[in-house]
């Protein structure tokens, strides 16, 4: 039998492939608790990713009020980019979390594109991104990530992935190869990034960062901190606050940025000191949104802000003095990334190009 020093010690490089925590011998109530391996690759969604919340789970269900519409434009944009990106084994965050600016985006020829596969380590409850045990990394897909940005003639690009604390680096030198890669075929490029905590990993992580920096350095909050025993699971508000700071300190010239959503169970007092904590940390830019349930299984909106308590924040943001604050329902992390950086002043973009939405360009 193995011991239990043993068994946490080794608990984790389990924790991946696992469904459920084995119980320690304290835990209450003693009962045997059955331990399958995941088969890499099998997403788990909605009810078999989330866990129930009491106190949250029989809120009741709240109409969307009527400013929490989505425009769908006309043409087939979205049908040509989604070919695009299979054609060349290409996701994007657009899709697999949902996003309600999915075709105001593309057809604006703009998308954020999601590396190191589609599925993620964590079990975060507001997220319609898959849980699981993820397959190894793709090693072409810096090079094809950097072939199909060409071939559109992007000028900004965001980049974010899934949680892949399975990785020993957590999945920077992905990044940091799929930024060398762009940079390469597209010298003019800027690009954002939207990385994951680096959880237990965050110095080394840094460090190759620093080999491939970004133009800007995205880390979503997400939530309050006191929500984050519900919304984040296996995060932690402290840890991603020095994540931004730490990569500040060491490129002082670039950009910071973080974005949260409302609708969680936060109070606006909770929400201000947020704000206060990302200032604190030398964050430049903030994104603050509504939080739209992705299925019955999810999180429940508590709560729609109104458009009004919206621009009061923002109004607030400004005060403390973030460069810029994208305060609104449809607010999401890279929505309108590109604008948001010019209009921070961080970023300068070709007059024509930043005027013209980018078209995709056939092989």
């Amino acid at each position: 039998m193995m011991t239990m020093q043993r068994q946490h010690l080794l608990l984790p490089y389990l924790l991946p492939h696992l469904t459920e925590l084995p119980m320690s011998k304290s835990a209450t109530p003693s009962i045997p608790v059955s331990v399958p391996l995941i088969e890499a690759g099998v997403k788990q969604l909605d009810a078999n990713k989330v866990r129930r919340r009491p106190g949250f789970d029989d809120a009741p269900v709240l109409r969307k009020p009527d400013w929490i519409r989505v425009t769908i434009p006309g043409g087939n944009a979205v049908a040509t980019l989604r070919s695009k990106l299979r054609e060349n084994h290409l996701v994007t965050v657009c899709e697999e979390a949902g996003c309600p600016n999915i075709h105001e985006c593309w057809n604006a020829g703009t998308a954020t594109f999601m590396i190191l596969g589609e599925i993620c380590t964590r079990r975060c409850s507001f997220c319609a991104v898959a849980s699981g045990r993820p397959k190894p990394p793709d090693a072409m897909e810096p090079d094809n990530l950097a072939r199909t940005i060409a071939d559109m003639g992007l000028r900004y690009v965001v980049i974010t992935s899934v949680d892949r604390d399975d990785l020993h680096d957590a999945g920077a030198q992905h990044f940091a190869d799929c930024i060398g890669r762009i940079r390469a075929r597209s010298p003019a490029i800027k690009i954002e990034i939207l990385t994951p905590d680096f959880k237990g990993k965050m110095n080394g992580a840094l460090d190759i960062l620093r080999t491939a920096p970004p133009d800007v350095f995205n880390h979503n909050l997400e939530t309050v901190r006191e929500l984050y025993h519900n919304v984040r699971p296996g995060a932690d508000y402290d840890w991603s606050l020095l994540l931004l700071q730490k990569f500040k300190a060491q490129h002082p010239e670039r950009p910071t940025k973080s974005g949260i959503m409302l609708g969680l169970g936060e109070t606006r007092e909770q929400v201000q000191g947020t704000l206060r904590d990302l200032r604190a940390h030398g964050v430049n830019m903030i994104t603050i949104g509504q939080y739209l349930r992705p299925s019955p299984a999810h999180h429940p909106v508590i709560r729609y802000w109104t458009l009004e308590e919206f621009q009061q924040l923002q109004a607030f943001g400004i005060s403390l003095g973030f460069a810029y604050v994208a305060s609104g329902p449809m607010v999401r992390s890279s929505y309108h990334a590109d604008r948001m950086a010019v209009a921070a002043g961080y970023v300068t973009l070709d007059a024509q190009k930043q005027a013209e939405p980018a078209v995709l360009h056939p092989d």
